[in-house]
């Protein structure tokens, strides 16, 4: 009997595999597993992989492989790696001959083992996003968040607010608003809370304390040497999905906003499209190719420059190996995490206007799933 082939999601920065009852990932294993048997016939065992959130390119890259050799991929027919954001940097890390992660030499057996490897969405050249986080007023956000969870007062003081959360939503039903994005946000995270410092939110938080090296590699200074030694694999076929939304309006987006809450979003995601919009002065991405360059144009219909980004990742940033498909999305559109995902409301934690949809969900995924059945 012929083993299913193994394929890898891999999270980017702030990324984890569930957390609540929220997956990164939301319905693409679904999505993938069944286009492959319906389509072709194909059985696959999909792992959603766990990572450290904020943790050093090399530290997630050795989760990774981690990952790999727990779920039995030593043992696979052949292994095939998606890599979301940050997810596609640890993936290229993990596949780069002669690299050294570990003394027992996995790193190797697993690189001979894989045949694709997909960036979705990776900043291979860096964003400018990562710059701001080094500044003082990045690191005091950063610092704001991660000390709730190793403060006990921090962690009851969330405690307590997200009861007063799941009691508004309470009172909110009494008055007939009984699918709010508060109902939405209460039973999916909220209600998981609770003070215990071994609480999967706080271990979550705890670990983006402890390490936030990503932060300073993903800046276009760290991607410039991370990009001169790190290299391919002959056996691998590198594959890029690239995405990018329209600049936002801010104007419109408040106005057409459907809450508070969507206004509130699409006003962070003004502020993360602005700075991510803003290339490096020394440190340019390369050059795209005259027909990458024509394809991006004529399959966004909009200009193509350095400012394109989907908020999180810039567009010209994402070039990497041979691109499949091109779409209009926010960073987290790409993953499902978007408005009406799977029939559900309030999916959408970066409102970005890019109005994603549920086909142009089902296109991205099953262009990766044909290439998978192309190369296995």
């Amino acid at each position: 009997m012929t083993k299913p082939i193994q394929i890898y999601l891999i999270p980017g920065f702030f990324g984890f595999s569930s957390l609540g009852d929220y997956s990164y990932f939301f319905r693409v294993s679904d999505t993938l597993s069944q286009y492959l048997k319906q389509q072709y016939n194909v059985d696959a065992q999909l792992i959603r992989c766990a990572t450290k959130a904020t943790s050093s390119i090399h530290r997630r890259a050795q989760a990774l492989a981690e990952e790999v050799v727990q779920n039995g991929g030593l043992d696979a027919d052949s292994i095939h790696l998606i890599g979301h954001s940050t997810g596609g940097l640890d993936m290229r890390l993990l596949l780069t001959p002669g690299v050294k992660l570990f003394d027992s030499g996995i790193e190797n057996r697993i690189a001979t083992l894989t045949q694709t490897a997909f960036s979705i969405s990776t900043p291979h050249h860096g964003t400018p996003l990562a710059s701001f986080f080094t500044t003082m007023q990045g690191r005091h956000i950063l610092q704001l968040i991660t000390t709730l969870a190793n403060n006990k007062a921090g962690r009851k003081s969330i405690f307590w607010i997200s009861k007063l959360i799941a009691l508004a939503a309470r009172a909110d039903d009494w008055l007939g608003r009984d699918q709010t994005f508060l109902d939405h946000l209460v039973r999916r995270l909220l209600q998981h809370v609770t003070v215990a410092p071994d609480d999967p939110i706080w271990e979550f938080l705890e670990s983006m304390k402890l390490d936030q090296g990503a932060i300073i590699q993903l800046t276009p200074e760290a991607m410039h040497l991370y990009n001169a030694a790190v290299s391919d694999r002959e056996n691998v076929r590198y594959f890029c999905v690239m995405n990018t939304v329209p600049p936002p309006e801010i104007k419109t987006l408040i106005t057409e906003s459907t809450s508070p809450t969507a206004a509130l979003s699409m006003l962070l995601f003004s502020f993360l499209h602005t700075i991510t919009g803003r290339e490096h002065p020394n440190y340019k991405y390369p050059f795209l190719p005259d027909d990458i360059r024509q394809r991006l144009h004529a399959d966004l219909n909009m200009p193509i420059s350095p400012r394109n980004n989907d908020g999180i990742s810039p567009l010209m940033s994402q070039y990497h190996g041979e691109l499949i498909h091109v779409t209009k999305a926010d960073h987290l559109d790409i993953v499902g995490q978007f408005d009406g995902a799977g029939n559900e409301r309030f999916t959408d934690w970066l409102v970005s206007g890019a109005q994603f949809s549920e086909s142009a969900f089902q296109a991205v995924w099953h262009r990766v799933a044909d290439e998978i059945v192309k190369n296995i």
